[in-house]
């Protein structure tokens, strides 16, 4: 059991260990296993959304496509996931210690997914034989640098820049700190959440220098926290208004967007990482499971049991030759009518969440027998997800 308590600003954290023998038994806090879990259920949802086509492009008619409005509703609340997963990594760092070892056991879990799933596939015939040549090979050799996985290559940088930016984090005053926030937050959100501009330096959340100034985020909350947040009204509150206003703001844009061009850029922008509402239901909405008890019993151990492996989903299903495909194998291309979308979306998730454990329960085993990496096989947990403290 983890609790916190302030002295002078600064969370003193303290961790209940339990004895059987002489040996300290650390347990991984239940709450945020299960925010790992939520976060990687809410992302495999973002994909279905956009890539199974429910998210139509602006501009759209609401009143043609209501099963577009309803997408949009539901992605409103799942966007905040990646950054959710970011803060959560950082607001570990720095207790789980920066350690080569794992730096290679990330290496070689993406390794692991981007060579062995086209082996796969050409060996079922899903892939034709011959369709893959030397340059779709390299890429697959060199996923980080190819960008096959967009977020495992921001995280690998933000990892390697973490020792670093976490020495200063300590050194600085809390006013010092909070200076740096907001500099490091005009440049990368403020700007682009209040211009209708297409900015030449905006990636939209989807690049290392984003997660950095995440890493900086989750080490301000880590050290003096947001004490409004604290009250589990406030936080539920925040993120559900945070999300409701992400959906109101795009749709009145796409409206809008019917007379003034402008409009509809504007009107995907709440939906990008780096946009301050979608910050601020992350920022929510990581409070909203923090300050969440879960009670000691099978529930909390099965999150534990099964938490590690969320990593693996995002490798197995968001393969560069699986990522538009796999809503099509479900068929999701084929659902029409807002009764039959929730449901299928609902089950499809739950399919590729589980498969995706599965597999990566399988892996782990393997890397185990190897020894590559931790006995436990974390995945990105292993680089400082994990919630140990």
């Amino acid at each position: 059991m983890y609790f916190s308590e302030t002295d002078g600003g600064r969370h003193i954290w303290q961790e209940e260990q339990e004895s059987g023998t002489n040996k300290m038994a650390v347990k991984r806090q239940a709450n945020f296993e299960l925010m790992r879990i939520a976060a990687m259920l809410m992302i495999i949802s973002l994909h279905y959304l956009v890539k199974g086509g429910a998210a139509v492009s602006f501009p759209f008619s609401a009143k043609e496509n209501p099963v577009g409005v309803l997408a949009w509703l539901i992605e409103a609340f799942c966007i905040v996931a990646v950054n959710c997963y970011v803060l959560l990594s950082g607001y570990f760092l720095k207790e789980a210690g920066w350690k080569p070892g794992r730096v290679w056991s990330l290496l070689c879990q993406v390794l692991f997914y981007s060579l062995l799933i086209p082996v796969f596939l050409l060996m079922t015939g899903v892939v034709p034989a011959g369709a893959l040549g030397v340059y779709d090979w390299l890429g697959f050799a060199f996923p980080f640098g190819t960008e096959h996985y967009w977020f495992a290559t921001a995280y690998l940088v933000m990892y390697l820049f973490a020792p670093f930016l976490t020495a200063g984090l300590d050194k600085m005053k809390k006013k010092d700190l909070q200076i740096l926030l907001a500099v490091l937050l005009a440049f990368f959100s403020l700007e682009k959440t209040i211009l209708p501009l297409r900015l030449a330096t905006d990636r939209y959340g989807y690049d290392f220098g984003w997660f950095l100034c995440l890493l900086v985020l989750a080490g301000y909350i880590r050290i003096y926290g947001i004490s409004w947040l604290e009250k589990q009204s406030h936080a539920v509150g925040a993120y559900a208004l945070s999300c409701l206003l992400i959906w109101l703001l795009a749709l009145c844009s796409n409206t809008m967007g019917a007379n003034m061009e402008a409009f509809v850029y504007y009107a995907d922008m709440p939906y990008t990482y780096n946009h301050l509402l979608c910050l601020a239901g992350a920022v929510s909405l990581f409070y909203v499971f923090k300050n969440l008890r879960v009670k000691e019993g099978w529930f909390a151990q099965a999150v534990r049991r099964f938490a590690p492996y969320t990593f693996g989903v995002y490798l197995l299903h968001e393969h560069i030759l699986v990522r538009c495909e796999w809503m099509k194998w479900l068929g999701a291309d084929k659902v029409t009518g807002r009764f039959l979308f929730v449901p299928h979306m609902i089950g499809c998730v739950l399919l590729v969440y589980a498969a995706g454990t599965a597999v990566d329960a399988i892996r782990a085993w393997i890397f185990k027998k190897v020894r590559i990496g931790r006995n436990d096989s974390e995945g990105l947990s292993g680089t400082g997800c994990s919630g140990y403290d």
